[in-house]
């Protein structure tokens, strides 16, 4: 892109005034979802995993799902765990996105700060670990270590959203919807890149209706015109005239970094 001097607006960069990223959150909504949808189908015994029923029946222990992040991935895993009746805990390093988790779950997902201490406890429990870390334009960080596996349950998932950012957990690579599962020291893990794509009528009239808006002032305005004029586009910029202008991009991949304003 920087060599041939491409303009790239990315998805995934393009920021609202509060933070929030409008062209990314439909597809995180999906893929949260789908992590415990698949979660599930993978702790099936005839899918390798323990043959864990999530939600338990009259007598017998629930399933135990830990999700490592509390932004709109996260949230959306919480609310499909919790609706298949399984036992939630969801760990970040935000406390006010626990106090929300608190208080949208009322008390029905425990919460808990994501410390080593924390992570260490909560995968040697779980039946279902996700990885829902996103730190947008940037890698993911690895907070399950490979010796972390030792502590899990034999047979146990590992579901890492994260993969498409490099993922979350360090035994992870990407995998793809053909061939979804690996097993690494007993653990089976799933780590599909665009898990979205397995439900592509959803992810479809979901992301065009989020990306349109944007899509027609960039063409109206033309990319440098609608970056001047729209601060969420301009922010999602990431290549223009062989700049570098996203600095977790920059700082990612090591490279030098250009401020968007000196070049627009």
């Amino acid at each position: 892109l920087l060599e041939r001097k491409v303009t790239a607006i990315a998805y995934e960069t393009i920021k609202l005034e509060d933070g929030s990223l409008p062209c990314l959150a439909p597809m995180s909504e999906i893929a949260g979802r789908l992590s415990v949808q698949e979660g599930a189908k993978y702790l099936e015994r005839p899918f390798g995993g323990r043959g864990i029923l999530l939600g338990g029946v009259p007598g017998v222990q629930r399933g135990k799902v830990m999700i490592l992040g509390a932004g709109v991935v996260g949230t959306n895993a919480a609310k499909i765990a919790l609706g298949m009746g399984a036992d939630v805990t969801i760990l970040d390093v935000k406390a006010s996105r626990l106090a929300y988790i608190d208080d949208v779950f009322h008390g029905a997902v425990a919460t808990l700060y994501s410390t080593e201490a924390n992570i260490r406890r909560m995968v040697a429990q779980s039946d279902l670990v996700i990885g829902a870390v996103l730190i947008p334009g940037a890698r993911a960080p690895r907070l399950i270590r490979r010796d972390h596996l030792a502590l899990m349950k034999k047979r146990s998932v590992i579901v890492d959203v994260a993969v498409d950012q490099g993922g979350c957990v360090e035994t992870t690579h990407a995998t793809t919807h053909d061939n979804p599962t690996y097993e690494v020291d007993g653990i089976v893990h799933y780590a599909v890149a665009n898990m979205p794509g397995a439900v592509s009528l959803t992810s479809t009239l979901a992301l065009t209706s989020t990306t349109l808006p944007f899509g027609l002032e960039i063409a109206d305005r033309g990319a440098a015109g609608a970056c001047r004029a729209n601060g969420a586009i301009k922010r999602g910029l990431n290549t223009y005239q062989g700049n570098l202008v996203c600095p977790e991009v920059a700082q990612a991949f090591g490279l030098a970094y250009t401020e968007a304003d000196r070049v627009l």
